[in-house]
C-alpha cells in the first residue's frame, strides 16, 4: 500500500478542475477542491450535462467484467427519461442486439435505440484510443444518464477527452468486477486509481458462497467497501452469460440489485 498521495499528470488536473466548474459547485468535498481558478479545457474535451441531468458513470475493473449489462440495469431502474450512452469502440459493444428498436446514426457518430422506456446511445466507428469518443448528444434533460466508460480505467483517466474530464470530476464511480481471483485483484487496482470515490459491484454468486480463494483475495480496499455496504453483490444469469443482452426483459434479481446500486450513487463516497 502507498503512503503519499500519488501525482496526477498536469492535464488530468486541469479537466478535472474544469469538469467540477461545469458542475457549478455539485460535489462531495468541496473543502477537497483546489483553490484554483478553473483552466478553460480544448473545445470537445468536456461534456457539459443539461441542467438537472444526473450522471452515473460505470467502469469495469477489467473486460468482460459485465460494466455493460450493470449498466443497463441501472438505466432499466430508472425507467423513463434515462439513457445510457455506451463509449466503446463498435467492435466491443454489448449492446449490438439489445434494443427493442434502432432509431439511427445521428451527426454526432451514436447509434440510437431503445428498450423499456430507455435511451440507448452507442459510439459507432472504430478508434486507437477512448480520446476520441464524440460528445454525447444533446437531450431533453433525463433523470439519470449511466455512462459507460469502458474498461481501461489507467487510460482513461490519463487521456484527454471529456470521458477523462468527466471521470476526474465524478464524485462516485461505479467499478464492476467479477467475483473471481484475478477479478478482484483489477478491482483493488482500480480502487487506488479513484481514491475513494468508488461503488463495487461484484458479479458473481453471494459474498457467502465466495470459494475460499476468493475470498482470500480481497484486499485492503475492497475489504473497506464491504465494511461501509458499498460494494453491491450483482447475481449472475445463466441465460445473459450465454447469450448476451437481447431484447427480453432483464432478469428480476438484477433489476433489485441494481436498484440498490443506484440507490448508493446519491450518498457520499466512504472515505
Amino acid at each position: 500500500m502507498t503512503t503519499g498521495t500519488p501525482t496526477r499528470p498536469v492535464a488530468l488536473e486541469e479537466l478535472r478542475r474544469a469538469w467540477l466548474a461545469v458542475q457549478a459547485g455539485d460535489f462531495r468535498h468541496p473543502s477537497k477542491a483546489r483553490a484554483t481558478p478553473a483552466i478553460t479545457a480544448p473545445a470537445g474535451t468536456v461534456w457539459t450535462p443539461a441542467s438537472g441531468e444526473r450522471v452515473v458513470p460505470v467502469v469495469g475493473a477489467a473486460g468482460g467484467s459485465g460494466a455493460t449489462t450493470v449498466a443497463l440495469a441501472l438505466v432499466t431502474t430508472v425507467g423513463s427519461r434515462a439513457r445510457l450512452v455506451e463509449c466503446c469502440p463498435a467492435s466491443q459493444t454489448g449492446l449490438a442486439a439489445a434494443s427493442t428498436a434502432e432509431l439511427g446514426v445521428d451527426a454526432l457518430g451514436w447509434l440510437h435505440g431503445s428498450r423499456d422506456q430507455v435511451l440507448l446511445e452507442r459510439a459507432d466507428g472504430a478508434r486507437p484510443t477512448m480520446d476520441p469518443v464524440p460528445l454525447p448528444a444533446p437531450i431533453a434533460t433525463p433523470a439519470v444518464t449511466v455512462v459507460d466508460a469502458g474498461s481501461q480505467l489507467d487510460q482513461l483517466l490519463n487521456g484527454s477527452g471529456w470521458l477523462t474530464a468527466m471521470l476526474a470530476g465524478a464524485p462516485v464511480v461505479v467499478v464492476v468486477a467479477r467475483a473471481n481471483v484475478p477479478g478482484l485483484r483489477r478491482l483493488e487496482c482500480a480502487l487506488h486509481l479513484l481514491e475513494g470515490r468508488a461503488l463495487a459491484a461484484v458479479v458473481g454468486p453471494p459474498l457467502r458462497r465466495w470459494p475460499r480463494e476468493v475470498r482470500h483475495s480481497v484486499g485492503a480496499l475492497t475489504a473497506g467497501l464491504m465494511d461501509a455496504r458499498r460494494l453491491v453483490e450483482i447475481p449472475e444469469d445463466r441465460r445473459l452469460a450465454v447469450q448476451g443482452l437481447t431484447p427480453v426483459p432483464l432478469p428480476g434479481p438484477l433489476l433489485s440489485a441494481a436498484a440498490s446500486l443506484l440507490a448508493l450513487t446519491e450518498g457520499p463516497p466512504h472515505d
